[in-house]
């Protein structure tokens, strides 16, 4: 596959080849936003790779950090705990609501969409659950488990962080945390899943989509739950 260079509307697309450590990631995250809100820059979706690390939201409680093994960072995002790793695909999305509707709930329902699209080019049947935040589906054993997480930051409307999908990763890394603070409910992936995917699969896959990602920025936001 030939990864385009651009999105529709002129928005920078970047694909990192090797894994990016967070806090580099995060440095560069927050001074796009800002040459993006200064209209100094593109538009960015960033597709990459994270070394394993432990992320704390701003709702971050400290006694669900169970098990500090990797590096933790305060993300700066909404949110709680969650982990990033090798197997694990994160999509940064930094976009101008000024250019869209100024619609925060809008802009996750259709972040969570789009992911929810791509899982059903896999097979997966993927969902939204009333009061869990992330992308849903059922695991092996028939319980719901989750296969994505969600969580943005929007400074001067422009949006920051996005999402990430377990395409194969090593699920133990999530026992060092209540992934989210939900603690009834397990991590899944595609591999578990017994589905065979690689990061080339599941970007291209995705992109194939960005058209109505895109698209349903400019509608108001249904009225199900985000």
């Amino acid at each position: 596959m030939t990864i385009p260079a651009f999105l529709p509307g002129d928005i920078e697309l970047r694909v990192s080849r090797e894994p990016v450590p967070y806090r580099e990631a995060l440095d560069s995250m927050t001074a796009r936003n800002a040459a993006i809100a200064a209209g100094e820059a593109r538009e960015l979706v960033w597709l990459l790779e994270h070394p394993p690390v432990y992320t704390a939201g701003t709702s971050a409680a400290l006694a669900e950090l169970l098990d500090p093994r990797f590096e933790v960072v305060e993300a700066g995002r909404g949110g709680r705990y969650t982990y990033h790793g090798p197997g694990q695909r994160v999509c940064y999305v930094l976009l101008d609501l000024k250019r869209r509707a100024r619609d925060a709930r809008g802009f996750v329902h259709a972040l969570e969409g789009w992911v929810i699209d791509t899982l059903r080019d896999f097979g997966v049947d993927s969902f939204r659950s009333e009061g869990r935040i992330g992308i849903w589906t059922r695991d092996i054993d028939g319980n719901a488990a989750k296969i994505g997480a969600i969580g943005v930051r929007i400074r001067k409307w422009v949006t920051m962080h996005g999402f990430a999908v377990n395409i194969r990763p090593d699920l133990s890394h999530f026992s060092g945390i209540v992934p989210c603070g939900i603690e009834e409910f397990g991590v899944t992936s595609l591999a578990r899943l017994g589905i065979a995917a690689d990061f080339a699969g599941w970007d291209e896959a995705l992109i194939a989509r960005a058209d109505s990602f895109l698209g349903a920025l400019e509608r108001p936001c249904p009225s199900e739950t985000v």
